[in-house]
């Protein structure tokens, strides 16, 4: 579904990503784990169409996307949910879903997006008139991913959705995951700090240091790897 062929990305005279290859398939779950600095959002925002790679390939359902604007690539069914959820705080959470639809040409059917998103999420439906500024930060990811449903996407990138969420929400953020790609089909591309939980509800994962790929297997098999269990999963 998404593929990603020998991508370099430099900031200035630094070099973010270099040589990099994965490939996302279609109803998976994919994690990139890595430190921070080691090019995990970079990916997401070269994806998305935020970044331009230097060098290499980026296609999605077959077609060639590296350079195209992002909101030619969202119009594709391809959504990024960004790290720090970036939401409009000064809208209301309903007014925060409506701009996730906005390039959508069948406005009048939006109706059946809204009652699934405030299914999945009843606290959005309990602030729909809230505004967002005022929301919990567990509610205001939650507010993220809904607004991002609300494109109507086939595949779903999230970029850090435990970040600054309370413990007893994280675990719910990532049941909603897993209910998104199975009750929806949509698959999903996840970048998470939280290298245990990425690895709990993925089916394949990356290993990123320093803007390479060092490692990529079924995340059953990552769990057990000696290195990954020291470097990141707190494993001796």
């Amino acid at each position: 579904m998404l593929e990603l062929k020998n991508i370099t990305v430099n900031y200035g005279s630094i070099v973010a990503l270099q040589d990099l290859s994965l490939q996302v398939d279609k109803g998976a779950i994919v994690t990139l784990i890595g430190a921070n600095g080691a090019g995990k959002s970079t990916t997401l925002r070269t994806i998305s169409g935020l970044l331009k790679p230097e060098e290499g390939s980026i296609t999605y359902e077959g077609e060639e996307i590296a350079g195209e604007a992002a909101h030619k690539i969202v119009a594709r069914g391809l959504s990024h949910v960004p790290e720090g959820r970036m939401i409009f705080a000064n809208l209301t959470v309903h007014e925060n879903l409506l701009m996730g639809a906005y390039l959508r040409k069948d406005r009048k059917k939006l109706r059946n997006e809204f009652d699934y998103v405030f299914e999945m999420f009843p606290r959005l439906k309990e602030r729909s008139r809230q505004v967002a500024g005022t929301l919990s930060g567990g509610e205001q990811q939650m507010l993220a991913i809904g607004r991002a449903l609300m494109s109507k996407p086939r595949c779903l990138m999230l970029d850090e959705p435990s970040l600054g969420i309370a413990p007893i929400l994280v675990k719910t953020i990532f049941q909603k995951i897993r209910e998104i790609n199975q009750s929806l089909g949509i698959t999903v591309l996840l970048v998470e700090q939280n290298a245990n939980l990425a690895l709990e509800v993925s089916d394949y994962g990356y290993v990123l240091e320093t803007g390479r790929i060092i490692l990529h297997d079924r995340c059953e098999a990552l769990r057990t790897n000696e290195k990954v269990r020291s470097a990141y999963l707190g494993g001796g």
